[in-house]
């Protein structure tokens, strides 16, 4: 079994050319991640998640075609506690629509690991991967399979008796897991970029690597703020209600007090906005530092993740003012993926790529796939 060369070759030849599908594909399956989330989104907003009861990874990728079928998932429903205290008198119609989102939002996900894990095993079985891409990407299946639990775990935290939404942390993990794998495609499809390209400095390369770290903390806290509704309190700016911090008596009354940071509405609530400070002022810092000391590329990406984080937080300021209507609460969310995006692949292109000698054929990276494998003994 001969042993594939192309991850290792120069820039522009013949083999590096292989390595664009594979990099379109990365952004291919990173752009479905954003509408899974954006329409995610919009199934909490429209308080449709807990509209199907049930878990049915095959026989679930079809919805209802009788009217004998609508009326047992309807009837399924009319069990859960979410109909009994918040939708008694919900008509079959209005189920419809319920459903409808939640099904869609399943069935993408179903469609998301089609496009992921088909174009994987051509691309391993090509040997047009190498080692660290492709178990990179097993990485990520392996991850996205956690997901789909997670979230049937978090759908079922809203079907206990007495709940009428999933548990706020369990949203929250849902949400930041899907980012997790947004983030490491966009981390890997840069990394496929052709070309070579010098590292930032020191410092520059420090706060670009925390840029995306602490916007996915942003996300956590966000998917923490949707869980428990804290978005429909202390609507007003720059004050919570007339006052810049609320006391610890309001922000630790819980008990226990480590509770507060899931529960507390005026503590999640000044989590999200402090974080979205941070986030903002170190957006801004970074982008004037870049401008002084790195080239006009790094500069630019830098300064373009400043006007990202800025009208991200205009955005969710709106939101907060208007009570989270459906159009500002899901382009608050679409908007945050954006930004991470953007960070991300910032991040890994300040790392460099590239650097160094190329690696002759005979000394370069084996190929992750059939080839590769038995000439690597892996």
């Amino acid at each position: 079994m001969r042993l594939s060369t192309t991850a290792g070759r120069e820039p522009g030849a013949a083999g590096d050319t292989a390595r664009n599908p594979v990099r379109i594909w990365l952004y291919l399956v990173a752009a479905l991640v954003v509408a899974m989330v954006a329409v995610g989104g919009a199934t909490r907003l429209t308080g449709s998640g807990l509209s199907i009861t049930e878990w049915r990874p095959v026989t679930g990728v079809m919805p209802p075609l009788s009217a004998a079928d609508w009326a047992a998932e309807f009837e399924k429903y009319r069990g859960t506690p979410q109909y009994q205290i918040l939708n008694q008198g919900l008509g079959l119609a209005d189920f419809k629509v319920l459903y409808f989102w939640e099904w869609g939002h399943r069935l993408l996900g179903r469609v998301l690991g089609l496009v992921f894990f088909l174009p994987l095993a051509v691309f391993w079985w090509r040997g047009m991967l190498s080692r660290r891409l492709g178990l990179g990407l097993l990485g990520l299946g392996l991850l996205g399979g956690l997901q789909g639990a997670i979230g049937w775990i978090m759908v079922a935290s809203g079907l206990k008796p007495g709940m009428t939404a999933v548990a706020p942390l369990k949203l929250a993990l849902h949400l930041t897991t899907a980012s997790l794998i947004l983030a490491g495609l966009v981390w890997l499809a840069a990394g496929e970029r052709r070309g070579r390209l010098a590292p930032a400095p020191g410092s520059v390369r420090a706060m670009a690597v925390a840029l995306p770290v602490l916007v996915l903390v942003q996300i956590f806290l966000g998917g923490l703020v949707a869980g428990s509704h804290a978005g429909l309190v202390y609507n007003t700016w720059p004050t919570m209600n007339g006052a810049l911090v609320p006391p610890a008596s309001e922000l630790f009354a819980v008990r226990p007090w480590i509770e507060n940071f899931v529960d507390n509405l005026a503590l999640v609530q000044l989590n999200h906005r402090l974080t979205a400070y941070l986030i903002v002022l170190l957006a801004v810092v970074h982008a004037v530092h870049a401008r002084l000391s790195t080239p006009v590329g790094a500069a630019g990406r830098a300064a373009g993740i400043a006007v990202l984080a800025l009208a991200q937080m205009g955005l969710g300021i709106a939101t907060l003012l208007l009570a989270v209507p459906l159009w500002a609460g899901l382009a608050h969310q679409v908007l945050a993926m954006g930004v991470l995006v953007m960070a991300t692949v910032h991040a890994r292109l300040s790392l460099g790529l590239g650097q160094g000698a190329p690696a002759a054929p005979s000394g370069a990276e084996p190929a992750f796939g059939f080839e590769g494998f038995a000439g690597s003994g892996i």
